[in-house]
């Protein structure tokens, strides 16, 4: 059950445009554009030969994210037991440096490898799922409002019941678009406004309280304000009706235990990837289920691989209450060989041990890339 080696293969896929059936392309955020996307696929081996898949981010660029798992992290994992992951991920305790993500993508490999070596599948090794299928949130990006009301029913119609959009280029923008989308469907489905860090304290309390003027209840409003903001975020709480929740604030090791301490937010997004990997994901819920917050996870146009580990993870995890967002559906294509697919705003949790995927190598070659840029932010407060 040693792990004798670890790949890292970085991929592109492009996203299907905004005419096509679940595309969303370009997918307009308030920190960058995405048409295409990059990530960083996970492969190793055991003694006995069994297989693991992980799937993480490529960060800045593709040549750091290989060149870290292959020279910091795999020396790691190579010759460890699959089953120590608490060890292996106190491995890389670096005052200075944080390569969570790419720990991350390891340990996800880990996982289903000892699934797959137990004949057990990953929901199982975390206490069983409780559900054989999630209702999961449509996700779009920022459009004109008669887009977005187009977006809207077209996702209301296919049965999602919360439909997630980003803001923080214009507030009146960002009224204008919410209102027009909750007139439209409002009555049948709910939304969540993702600020991703791009808000000023007073653009966050204009557009929150213009839109519970308007009749507008979002279920969250999302990381308006940048990380580290503890009293900002209290402040906003106290100013607003609506749920306030952080997500980039979660990937930051003690920032939910600081929100909560001080009765900060009302709803935590977190993700497996960059918060360091399932068992570190674990732990936050301890703290999410003390302070009594709801709960989501986060999607980065994740491929199946990863898509699997969230599904897994959400249906075994009792803390996770709100539908994890979802945009695997919109890509072009993806590197496991039955893709996964949304039924009436629902998908299936897999079945099999591990991760209940299989990986088509040729794909991961035909899709593989040696450059190109990964997820950036480029915010003016």
């Amino acid at each position: 059950m040693r792990i004798t080696s670890v790949e890292a293969t970085p991929v592109r896929v492009d996203i299907e445009p905004r005419t096509e059936p679940f595309g969303v392309a370009p997918y307009v955020a308030g920190y960058t554009t995405f048409e295409e996307i990059l990530r960083l696929v996970v492969r190793i081996e055991t003694e006995d030969g069994v297989v693991g898949w992980g799937e993480t981010t490529v960060g800045p660029e593709p040549t750091l994210a290989t060149t870290a798992i292959e020279e910091v992290v795999a020396p790691a994992a190579v010759g460890r037991p699959v089953w120590q992951v608490e060890s292996f991920l106190d491995s890389f305790d670096y005052p200075y440096v944080q390569i969570r993500p790419y720990v991350a993508g390891v340990e996800m490999a880990m996982w289903d490898a000892l699934g797959k070596t137990k004949g057990l599948s990953l929901h199982q090794l975390l206490g069983g799922k409780r559900v054989d299928e999630l209702s999961v949130a449509y996700c779009l990006g920022i459009t004109d409002p008669e887009e977005a009301v187009a977006q809207a029913r077209w996702a209301r119609d296919q049965g999602f019941e919360v439909i997630k959009t980003k803001g923080g280029l214009d507030v009146n923008d960002d009224v204008e678009r919410l209102v027009a989308m909750n007139e439209a469907v409002g009555h049948e489905t709910e939304f969540r406004l993702d600020g991703n860090q791009t808000m000023s304290f007073g653009e966050a309390v204009e557009t929150g309280a213009r839109l519970e003027d308007e009749g507008v209840y979002l279920q969250y409003f999302e990381q308006p304000l940048r990380t580290d903001t503890v009293g900002g975020y209290a402040r906003l709480r106290q100013r607003l009706r609506t749920p306030i929740g952080v997500n980039e604030d979660t990937y930051h090791e003690y920032n939910l235990f600081e929100l909560v301490r001080e009765d900060a937010i009302d709803a935590a997004v977190v993700d497996m990837v960059p918060v360091g990997g399932l068992l570190p994901t674990k732990k936050l819920m301890g703290v999410a289920d003390a302070a009594n917050l709801s709960v989501a996870h986060h999607a980065s146009f994740d491929l199946g691989i990863k898509t699997a580990a969230v599904l897994h993870f959400v249906a075994a995890s009792p803390v996770m209450d709100l539908p994890p967002d979802r945009v695997n559906y919109s890509l072009s294509d993806d590197v496991v060989e039955d893709r996964f697919e949304v039924s009436e705003g629902r998908m299936t949790v897999p079945e099999g041990p591990g991760l209940g995927v299989s990986v088509d190598r040729e794909a991961v070659e035909e899709l593989r890339t040696s450059d190109g840029e990964g997820i950036t932010y480029d915010v003016t407060l």
